[in-house]
């Protein structure tokens, strides 16, 4: 079923979960990309790792994207592993918030598609079950795999996503610390419950998300008020909670990427991604709460997870 030299190559998009106020329903696709290579060779797992966590994941098939293989090879009946060589670059920071283990379950899944016979390959809604049924959630992988804002739900039929087109003048900015905080850690600080009042409050700032975001980017700062996860997951990181409030002070829309740490603004347009990177010039200057940060702008992603396939490399 498998040639080997079969050669296939995927660059995924980072993303951020929640988007503030979108708890566990909506994503958004982050200009920042995980780079992966995938052979099949004669036998056995043979890595080549660069980048964020090169040193410290497992080169065995525990490593996170050879699961995400394995399963897309079972969810379309081939239970199979082949020999492969795996040639990754990292550049998503892992515990930060902005997608990591999703752009990695990505990369795995559509990799594995790829090297399917076309009557086996998986269509886009099968992918996000694949996806989505290992990370437990489909906020982060639905971006990662279609781009732009994803708006995701679960019914009776699976995991369900419907992406939208991000207005043009968007710009994210983000502020990477050099601290991480697990999503698992991250989530045993939410209440079993929250005040009905609260839960209207993010309802109302959900819906005028959408908006925002799609057609009247000067919303950003109203339409990213959260009072569902992240007041309470501000003991996590203290360092990111009070970096979001300065931001908001000064009238940014910033909020928490995903479970943290990372401090992300939806500018809405350049000049106000200019405004917030000298804001964050002043508030992460060294030393400050003797945290480093890392200030990236980026762009939002329309497209999501590209494929190549290449000819045979090797023979035998």
């Amino acid at each position: 079923m498998f040639e080997i030299g079969q050669r296939v190559a995927v660059s995924v998009p980072g993303s951020t979960g929640n988007v503030g106020p979108g708890y566990d329903s909506l994503g958004l696709a982050l200009g920042h990309y995980d780079d992966l290579a995938v052979t099949v060779t004669g036998g056995g797992l043979e890595f080549e790792l660069h980048g964020e966590g090169s040193a410290s994941v497992p080169r065995s098939a525990e490593h996170l994207v050879v699961r995400a293989m394995r399963a897309a090879f079972r969810a379309a009946g081939v239970e199979e592993l082949p020999g492969l060589r795996l040639e990754a670059t990292n550049r998503i920071p892992h515990g930060r918030g902005m997608g990591s283990s999703a752009s990695a379950v990505v990369a795995g899944v559509l990799a594995a598609n790829a090297l399917l016979p076309a009557e086996r390959a998986l269509d886009d809604r099968r992918l996000l079950q694949v996806a989505a049924a290992m990370e437990g959630h489909p906020d982060n992988v639905a971006p990662s795999l279609f781009g732009g804002l994803v708006i995701s739900w679960t019914d009776a039929d699976g995991y369900r996503s419907a992406p939208v087109t991000v207005h043009e003048d968007v710009v994210p900015v983000v502020a990477i610390p050099d601290f991480e905080v697990p999503t698992r850690l991250a989530r045993t600080l939410l209440p079993a419950t929250v005040p009905h009042h609260d839960a209207a409050v993010n309802a109302g700032r959900t819906a005028l998300l959408v908006e925002a975001l799609t057609r009247r980017p000067e919303l950003l700062l109203p339409a990213t008020e959260d009072r569902l996860h992240q007041p309470y997951r501000a003991s996590a990181m203290p360092p990111s909670a009070r970096l979001m409030a300065a931001l908001r002070a000064r009238g940014l829309p910033a909020m928490i990427s995903g479970a943290g740490p990372t401090v992300l603004v939806l500018a809405a347009d350049r000049d106000q991604a200019q405004e917030t990177e000298q804001a964050l010039a002043e508030l992460v200057a060294p030393g400050a709460d003797s945290v480093s940060w890392r200030v990236l702008r980026l762009r939002v992603d329309g497209q999501g997870a590209k494929l190549e396939r290449h000819p045979q490399q090797i023979q035998g």
